[in-house]
């Protein structure tokens, strides 16, 4: 397979294919004064062709349950192991990004960072050079790994056969057999390890952590790339051979465009992942194609002042470092691909109202959508990898509201209160009478600082809220909590095997969305379709003026067309499109993959398709999927759709693999524009009906400066969401109402998750006085907004 490096496209350079991560041990320090996390990471491998053999002894007890297990994993001390002196490669003297332990080889390396330049194509090189090795067995195997703006101090192999306790899985004939090559012994000993049967979990975790902490035997030939760290041991030729656990030393960058150094809304320092096109790999070396998945634990020391959360399943309790700090200690033991790590640190209070409580509230049966089929879905063996399932555990089962905890800045507590603190429950609620069993068996939500560019994220037991969320009633707030929560099922718990096809997950959580916090609501079932025709008239108006204003090949759905899912023979790829700093803001996966998916409702009915999810959940959940995996179910599932001329190439061709508007939509939105809210306008508006009051308004050519103030003073425009602000905002700037400038300065700073855009609009008009607003604003807060908002806006102004 060739592999596409156009500056816009994203390389993953993992040679997945030889061998894959199947946990990572992190142990973390977080320096605010340099804006550095330095630590070790340590890996534990299982050569490719072993991992994708689920023989009998990795099936055996797979499917575990995680009653009252959650709360009982030993909780480790910090890592024993001494750190190496770094001080030849401080971030600040300019560290040396090539190193092979110490024997002085020349730096060839790029150094400067920028990704995108000719000089990607050297990684790929590299990696197919691995592809050779089997074949030719004449180089040294090199180990690829995902590594971009990281400080690699030393790479080791880790003596685990040395670890107290680990004679129990030396006992069989075939590892004393081995002992006479400590590397084979070492490395039979990781296998064992890493195919313990899943009821075995909690014993798992203790021994990779001591494994973890184990002494060195031997340091590891490595250098970087712009893209990856390769990794070598000298004789080594084939990956069977080599090391199955390896420690990394490292150091992040303050650059790191995996992490946001900045400050909250009370100007106290923190760091969060921001969800960024190059996902994890500046925050620490990994493998990133979404098959590599993995579990993981972390240890991460801060200063007491800060509170550390992170994507794991047990709420941590911080223990006294040595040092003075707090460590928080996080584990996963559901196998995920590692851009869904998450972590954040800061300042934050956890927001407890009076009556709120985050107990976990249970369900004495079934509820009433679930049928006997849904039932009969239960008795049914898992297809995934081994590991403690929540979907074959009965406690799990009849979780309505899983545990919650909410977290803020301080100056934003009572807005959580009034607003976000009564949603999460509800929407959970409303999550778990839709599609029953909850993937993940607790929650987080954070307010993150005003510099996030998005308005929600969802991560595996976390999500991350924008504070434009909070204003404005509870509407907006309510539907983007139900959008993210959607996420544990469809992007999380079932993932895209190829990450071009997007829709599979902001398609199925748009969708779910509306249906969510109609069920939040309690609405009746004609005003919930009111409601939802009503937003999919918004939506089908997004949509046509998006597609008006961006590239035909980025509005395809699914990009790759007959090689979607396709990598090389190491296992790199590229994902097309990847790093276009445009595409982060454009809304077309979110958009068509939704219509695509309403429209199949539509046909057969919610009762129906509600029950066929569920059914496809159960199927598919802790494993990768393609468009066709879900498409071949559902006409399977529901042969009546092949009355309607429906088959996986028909969709595919006039949904997934087409630019433009899709021939069916156009024949079905007729019916939006006659809804009854719609129609209806009044001084009471719901926010939907707000919204759309103000595109049409946008329509018009002229409006007087009276008309724009009465509006303004009869819906409360300031008071609105932001949905309704931004247009507003949109408004003003179009008809020069220079009395509401303030309002366009002020949503630009505090709502730079939905301000990109009005950047553009503001220099189009070529209005000297709405120029130097953008100059202004943007100079104000350019150094604290996300690293691609700041991209895009200074490419709109200079």
């Amino acid at each position: 397979m060739d592999l596409d490096l156009t500056k816009d496209n994203l390389p993953l350079m993992a040679n997945t294919s030889h061998m894959l991560v199947r946990h990572y041990v992190l142990d973390l320090d977080v320096d605010f004064k340099s804006q550095v996390i330095g630590g070790t990471i340590v890996l534990f491998f299982e050569t490719g062709s072993t991992y994708g053999k689920q023989d009998s002894k990795l099936v055996e007890g797979a499917c575990h349950s995680w009653a009252g297990e959650t709360c009982h994993v030993w909780a480790p001390e910090a890592s024993s192991v001494p750190v190496p002196n770094a001080s030849a490669c401080s971030t600040k003297s300019g560290c040396n990004d090539f190193a092979v332990c110490g024997k002085g080889e020349n730096d060839t390396s790029d150094k400067n960072g920028s990704h995108g330049n000719g000089e990607q194509a050297s990684g790929i090189s590299s990696s197919k050079n691995c592809c050779d090795i089997e074949i030719h067995g004449s180089e040294d195997f090199l180990l690829v790994l995902d590594c971009c703006d990281l400080s690699i101090l030393k790479v080791e192999e880790v003596d685990v056969a040395v670890v107290p306790g680990i004679e129990k899985f030396t006992s069989s004939a075939k590892l004393i057999s081995a002992s006479e090559d400590p590397g084979d012994l070492r490395n039979k000993i990781v296998h064992e390890l890493v195919t313990l049967s899943s009821d075995h979990w909690r014993e798992q975790l203790h021994y990779y952590r001591r494994c973890s902490q184990a002494p060195a035997c031997g340091d590891l030939l490595f250098v970087t790339g712009t893209w990856s760290l390769e990794i070598r041991k000298a004789g080594v030729q084939l990956p069977r051979d080599f090391p199955h656990a390896i420690r990394i030393w490292f150091k992040t960058k303050p650059e790191g465009k995996s992490l946001s150094w900045t400050t909250d809304q009370t100007n106290r320092p923190c760091v969060y992942t921001v969800g960024s096109p190059i996902n994890n790999r500046a925050l620490f070396p990994c493998q990133e194609p979404p098959v590599a998945m993995s579990t993981w634990q972390a240890t991460v020391q801060a200063d007491a002042c800060f509170v550390v959360l992170m994507s794991g399943e047990n709420a941590a309790e911080p223990t006294e470092s040595k040092q003075g700090g707090l460590n928080w200690f996080y584990y996963v033991t559901m196998p995920m691909p590692a851009s869904t790590f998450t972590i954040a640190v800061g300042c934050w209070e956890e927001v407890k109202g009076e009556t709120c409580t985050t107990d976990v509230q249970r369900s004495d049966g079934y509820v009433p959508q679930f049928s006997k089929a849904d039932v009969r879905l239960f008795e049914q063996a898992c297809g995934h990898l081994p590991y403690p399932c929540r979907f074959q555990d009965s406690a799990a089962a009849v979780e309505v509201v899983i545990p919650y905890r909410v977290f803020a800045p301080l100056c934003l507590w009572e807005s959580c209160v009034e607003v976000l603190l009564q949603l999460v429950p509800q929407c959970l609620s409303a999550a778990y009478t839709l599609l029953g069993t909850h993937p993940f068996p607790r929650l987080d939500v954070l307010i993150v600082p005003a510099n996030f560019s998005s308005l929600g994220m969802a991560s595996p037991h976390i999500i991350f809220l924008s504070q434009s969320t909070l204003s404005g009633g509870n509407h907006l707030c309510g539907t983007r909590l139900c959008h993210e929560i959607a996420h544990a099922w469809f992007g999380l718990a079932i993932g895209a095997r190829d990450w071009t096809e997007e829709w599979l997950s902001e398609g199925f959580a748009t969708h779910l969305e509306n249906a969510f916090w109609s069920a939040a609501q309690q609405l009746p079932a004609g005003e919930a379709k009111e409601q939802q025709d009503l937003k999919a008239l918004l939506r089908w108006q997004r949509l046509k003026d998006e597609l008006q204003n961006t590239e035909e090949n980025l509005q395809i759905l699914r990009p790759n067309k007959e090689n979607t899912g396709k990598v090389s023979e190491s296992g790199a790829s590229v994902i097309k499109h990847g790093l276009n700093a445009e595409k982060i803001f454009m809304q077309v996966h979110y958009l068509k993959g939704y219509f695509l998916l309403r429209s199949l409702a539509e046909k057969v009915g919610e009762a129906t398709y509600f029950a066929f999810l569920r059914k496809f959940v159960r199927a598919f959940h802790g494993q990768l999927i393609l468009s066709q995996d879900f498409l071949h179910l559902l006409l399977e599932d529901i042969p009546e759709l092949k009355g309607y001329g429906l088959s996986v190439e028909n969709i595919f061709q006039k949904w997934l693999d087409c630019s433009g508007i899709p021939k069916p939509l156009l024949e079905e939105s007729q019916a939006w524009q006659e809804c009854r809210l719609a129609q209806q306008v009044n001084e009471e508006l719901l926010p939907d009906q707000l919204v759309l009051l103000l595109e049409r308004l946008l329509e018009k050519k002229t409006l007087c400066a009276k008309t724009l103030e009465c509006l303004l003073k009869t819906y409360h425009l300031r008071e609105q969401d932001v949905e309704v602000q931004h247009r507003w905002c949109e408004l003003v700037i179009k008809h020069k109402y220079t009395a509401a400038y303030a309002d366009i300065e002020r949503f630009l700073k505090e709502d730079q998750a939905m301000g990109v855009y009005l950047y553009g609009e503001l220099m189009v008009n070529e209005d000297a006085k709405q120029q130097e607003l953008a100059y202004k604003t943007f100079a104000a807060t350019r150094d604290q907004m996300d690293a691609s908002s700041a991209k895009v806006v200074a490419e709109m102004l200079f």
